[in-house]
């Protein structure tokens, strides 16, 4: 069930409330940053939101750079019952002008100065001489944040998660990883998606443990963090570029509990070349913006090679056809969710909405995958990446390159 309050923020602090004094983030260079001096920056920087005019339920776009100031920004904006819009650094300027077009946000953040616009350094100076602000109350139904699509199918949409969406994914990822007050989790993603803001960040603060913070992947430097790390987030890109280096191996993995993987397909030689390598099975999973993650593979149980799990609790998975039919156990088609963790909707796009959810509250993702008899996920690729080929549906996962 979601807390007295709505606003997720307040099971964050509740999370932590025996742990203030204990690190949080950890960088390479030795900063440290205990929960209760984060917290107290997000409560400082939100005061300084409210003074920029920032309300309840309005939009501030973020287009920063990974740091611990960004980690801050992310829970001010939620403890001022704000709704963040997080968008990747390397976007453009024209690219960033059709986010705040279509955000109409009240306050854009960037890492430097331009008309109009706010530099994040400046709003984090000011927070060192605010007051801190009371926590902002909101419902679970209330928006903590859009995120937008990439675009595939058209102009990227800004997929409204709220309060709610985020406790009950964040909650179900904990308990499914069993994260614990015992964990460390090794921090190599971006700031600005589902993965790194959200399932590695919330994760970790529900036991309130301490992130090896790394402004980026590096090699190097995750081999040197990994002796003290339980747990391990990455990418496929991430586990190509570990197994390149003959240091990566058992001895050095050995008190790691858990790696996942996730936002793109794990080839199934490097899942195999990674056990091999370091005696590990890689869990991957399946999420999406408009749900967060939906299934794993279990922690206890068989980790097989290109599949993504099964159903997280409270979400229902099916596979249909065009129509909405579900087809039965082991047949390919589009795969259809519901749940809790389920988005609000398309921002300010009824219509797209209305195109991707059935009445009864089914999510079509647009995913082509199957299910088999024990409900195990398993996904083929895209429903617009179907190629043709004597007859036969194929998809580019199918494809060995």
């Amino acid at each position: 069930m979601m807390p007295g309050s709505g606003n997720f923020l307040s099971t964050l602090h509740e999370a932590a409330a025996e742990r203030l004094g204990s690190v949080f983030l950890r960088e390479p260079n030795g900063d440290e940053i205990t929960y209760g001096v984060m917290f107290d920056r997000a409560a400082r920087l939100a005061r300084v939101l409210h003074d920029h005019g920032v309300a309840p339920g309005d939009r501030v776009v973020v287009q920063v750079a990974k740091s611990p100031d960004a980690v801050a920004l992310y829970l001010a904006c939620l403890h001022a019952g704000a709704v963040q819009v997080p968008l990747n650094p390397a976007f453009t300027a024209e690219e960033l002008e059709y986010f705040i077009g279509d955000a109409d946000p009240a306050l854009v953040v960037l890492d430097s100065t331009a008309t109009g616009r706010v530099e994040i350094g400046e709003l984090v100076s000011a927070a060192d001489r605010a007051e801190p602000l009371a926590l902002v109350d909101r419902s679970g139904d209330d928006l903590a944040t859009l995120l937008y699509t990439s675009g595939t199918t058209g102009q990227p949409k800004g997929a409204s998660l709220s309060h709610a969406n985020l406790w009950h994914n964040a909650h179900a990822l904990h308990e499914v990883w069993r994260f614990g007050p015992s964990d460390h989790l090794l921090h190599t993603l971006p700031l600005f998606h589902v993965h790194g803001l959200f399932v590695a960040l919330h994760c970790a603060m529900l036991s309130a443990i301490p992130v090896t913070f790394l402004r980026k992947f590096d090699a190097d430097q995750v081999i040197a963090a990994l002796p003290t790390a339980t747990v391990l987030m990455g990418v496929p890109t991430h586990y190509n570029r570990l197994l390149d280096d003959p240091r990566f191996d058992r001895e050095l993995t050995a008190d790691v509990r858990l790696f996942t993987c996730g936002s793109a397909p794990l080839r199934d030689a490097v899942f195999e070349q990674f056990t091999a390598r370091t005696g590990h099975h890689i869990c991957e999973r399946y999420g999406m913006s408009e749900a967060g993650i939906m299934t794993s593979n279990p922690y206890d149980g068989d980790r097989i090679a290109g599949t993504v799990g099964f159903a997280l609790r409270d979400v229902e998975i099916r596979i249909c056809d065009d129509t909405g039919n579900e087809l039965p156990a082991g047949q390919t088609g589009i795969v259809e969710v519901r749940g809790p963790h389920l988005f609000r909707g398309y921002w300010q796009r009824p219509q797209a909405t209305a195109a991707a959810t059935r009445d009864d509250g089914w999510f079509v993702s647009g995913d082509v995958g199957s299910v088999d008899l024990e409900g195990r996920v398993t996904l083929q690729g895209r429903s617009g990446d179907m190629i043709i080929s004597g007859g036969e549906n194929i998809y580019p996962k199918e494809i060995e390159i």
